[in-house]
């Protein structure tokens, strides 16, 4: 008789309770990866999406082909934004467990990835963004009122409260707005893409996508069409090891590596050490690039890990070990980052202590004027007359009436 049947199920090696392992993240020296040409043949760099293009070393020296690329003041404002987003996070974490919001997602351990990225691309670009992208808006310069506003949902929330607090959205600074459906940002960033194409324009669009999230349908339409109309897009996927409760490999991660998905599709990609802001601006700037010329599609995953909650509404230490993020082996960006620069003499830890002070106070002074408009339980709110606005281009006939009959 044939042997039973029996399903694989992806399960994690450790649970809570347990010693983190990532024994199974291969880490490679840094600058062993070379850097190709842009206009490469896919297939030449193949390797690429299994492997880990990375720069800093572990004594803080940027080495290889991908270094170089940032002056010592452009590393410094990469430091102070990245500090500011985490500072920013902290600040409204607070606020949701005092009650002034109701929902927060911090991106804590992930802040390179964002502001790096986005230092690489130029005014007018668009970002898809996924719901761990604020240091997009952050080295972007948008105000942080104008973020708290919408997280608080107050009279000053320029989407009037019709967002889940964190789902930002603002065409000024390239960030398009934050959808909850996972997913659906991706093959928008593709179609904006082909739109500006057929414009004859020179804008690009950059898509957001964590690892959990490619296992939906959306991720692989998207690839569809950027590898036939090959658009000027830049696909990233987010890997920081977990979605929710669920780790990478439920999403498909034990079988192959994110940015292999790309090879059956004829897209070029890559591997990025996301912890590496040096990495992820070289890498991206390549990508960037590509695009710009006219090359197409590029798909890049950013290995990094979720340091935190996925939420304010998760436990982690339901389903991983509470010493995990101290485990993990890529370490944390904004300290390695500030070592890179104290190594070259173009920082020092009382210079740190000191902007480490300044963004905190920054952070706090927007938190104060934010909350002066309302937060979630108290002060002004947006009218409910709002709720009928900027739904049709012309208000129908029963929303008027609905809206006469609430008396707003």
């Amino acid at each position: 008789m044939s042997a039973r049947l029996s399903l694989h199920v992806p399960e994690p090696s450790v649970r809570p309770g347990g010693r983190a392992d990532f024994s199974h993240v291969s880490v490679p020296e840094a600058g062993e990866v070379p850097r190709p040409p842009i206009d490469v043949n896919p297939s030449e760099i193949r390797d690429f999406a299994y492997t880990m293009i990375r720069v800093l070393d572990d004594h803080g020296e940027a080495v290889g082909d991908w270094a170089g690329v940032l002056s010592a003041d452009e590393l410094r404002e990469g430091l102070r934004d990245m500090m500011l987003t985490r500072a920013f996070d902290a600040r409204m974490l607070l606020s949701q467990r005092q009650g002034k919001t109701s929902f927060y997602i911090t991106c804590l351990g992930e802040e390179a990835i964002a502001i790096a990225h986005r230092k690489a691309l130029a005014p007018g670009d668009m970002c898809f963004p996924t719901y761990r992208q604020q240091g997009l808006l952050i080295a972007a310069g948008w105000p942080l009122v104008d973020m708290m506003c919408e997280i608080f949902s107050n009279e000053k929330d320029r989407l009037r409260g019709r967002q889940l607090p964190g789902l930002y959205s603002s065409r000024e600074a390239g960030f398009f707005t934050v959808s909850g459906n996972l997913g659906t940002q991706y093959p928008q960033a593709v179609g904006w893409a082909m739109a500006s194409a057929i414009a004859g324009d020179t804008k690009i669009a950059s898509g957001w996508i964590g690892d959990g999230a490619t296992a939906e349908t959306d991720f692989h339409s998207a690839l569809v069409f950027a590898s036939v109309y090959r658009p000027p897009v830049i696909l990233n996927v987010v890997n920081n090891q977990w979605a929710i409760s669920s780790y990478q490999g439920i999403a498909g991660g034990e079988a192959a590596k994110f940015a292999a998905r790309a090879h059956g599709f004829g897209i070029p990609s890559l591997r990025a050490d996301g912890n590496d802001y040096l990495a992820v601006y070289a890498v991206s700037l390549w990508a960037v690039e590509r695009a710009r010329a006219n090359l197409g599609p590029t798909l890049i995953e950013w290995v990094t890990y979720r340091a935190g909650a996925h939420s304010t509404s998760d436990d982690p230490s339901k389903y991983r070990p509470k010493d995990e993020g101290a485990a993990w082996p890529l370490g944390d960006p904004i300290e390695r980052l500030k070592t890179h620069l104290i190594l070259h003499g173009h920082w020092s830890e009382e210079r740190q202590k000191q902007m480490r002070a300044e963004v905190d106070a920054e952070v706090l002074e927007a938190a104060k004027e934010a909350e002066s408009h309302g937060t979630l339980h108290d002060g002004p709110k947006p009218s409910p007359a709002t709720m009928f606005e900027d739904v049709y281009k012309e208000m129908p006939r029963h929303l008027r009436e609905q809206r006469q009959q609430l008396g707003v």
